[in-house]
């Protein structure tokens, strides 16, 4: 069982959270147990599993990654100029490999899962694939 969600970015970088939807969709399809694969289809956003409580993780993960991989490094070549979103993604993964038990996903009390944009404003799809 798979589907493909679609999500539209609204800045340069951001961390949008999708656990809602995910979990609304197993509900949906009656997902009891099992494995869920939740996967980026772009090489510059991920998918990543964070604290969903105090809003400043998200500016304070984004700012970091920023500190890591500068957008405008005099040494890039890749010819878009978006080197630092392809790093980023692949430093975030993605794709999160999650647990459902008894019909929910299994995450930490301050866990949800998150779309990490590098390279908005976008359309975007993510994919998630259930294995009972």
């Amino acid at each position: 069982m798979i589907k493909t969600f679609h999500l539209r970015t609204h800045a340069h970088s951001e961390m949008i959270e999708i656990t809602d939807q995910i979990q609304q969709w197993l509900n949906e399809e009656q997902v009891t147990d099992g494995i869920v694969i939740v996967s980026s289809m772009h090489t510059t956003a991920g998918i990543t599993v964070n604290e969903n409580a105090d809003p400043d993780v998200k500016t304070d993960f984004l700012r970091r990654l920023d500190e890591v991989y500068p957008w405008d490094h005099h040494k890039d070549l890749h010819m878009e100029g978006n080197t630092a979103a392809h790093l980023k993604t692949s430093t975030v993964g993605h794709a999160q490999t999650l647990i459902v038990s008894q019909g929910r996903l299994v995450l930490g009390t301050w866990q949800g899962v998150y779309f990490c944009e590098f390279d908005g404003p976008r359309s975007r799809k993510y994919v998630v694939k259930v294995i009972q």
